[in-house]
């Protein structure tokens, strides 16, 4: 489109995955991350389920059987990301995760936001992650310590990634990134 031209501006409103053991998949993300089953059917030789956490989104994830399955392997590139709302959510999914017997449960600081890296049951990478009040250039990738307290994890932050030249509070990067998105 020429420059200056508007475009709808879009949200990501779900993503589909193509799945072996549809139940098991399913008792995971509803027993170990909340999501509920909005709907379910047949679709060509296997069924398709329709699962969400936001009354808003009649589904925000759907999971497909009876299709080819692709091979994943490194889930911070082929993954799913939920945002949640604090750290202690974060904690949370943690403890949820743990009783779950999920292993391998990655805690990253991407200094623009703080995130659980795991996989599924099926191997699907997931990502649920809490947003920092700071903008930091990416790609960034630091461990942390989610057993601090938030002001801790958040002084963390700041000493980690303060002296990266696009260090600044996200709401003056949302400001000026905001301005770029207008019609000119």
């Amino acid at each position: 489109m020429p420059t200056g031209t508007t475009r709808p501006r879009l949200t990501l409103g779900h993503s589909t995955l193509a799945v072996r053991d549809l139940e098991g998949l399913i008792a995971f993300y509803r027993d170990v991350l909340g999501f509920q089953v909005t709907n379910r059917g047949a679709v060509g030789d296997g069924e398709i389920v329709f699962m969400s956490q936001d009354p808003s989104f009649h589904h925000q994830l759907a999971m497909v059987s009876g299709v080819p399955v692709p091979e994943r392997s490194f889930h911070m590139v082929d993954h799913l990301a939920f945002r949640t709302g604090t750290l202690d959510d974060l904690r949370q999914l943690r403890a949820a995760l743990l009783a779950a017997g999920v292993e391998g449960i990655n805690p990253i600081c991407h200094g623009n936001a703080w995130s659980l890296y795991f996989d599924d049951p099926e191997g699907n990478g997931v990502e649920c992650y809490v947003d920092s009040p700071f903008h930091v250039a990416q790609p960034q990738a630091k461990g942390f310590d989610l057993d601090q307290s938030d002001r801790e994890i958040e002084e963390a932050t700041r000493k980690e990634f303060g002296a990266e030249p696009e260090f600044r509070p996200m709401a003056e990067w949302q400001e000026e990134f905001g301005k770029l998105l207008e019609p000119s």
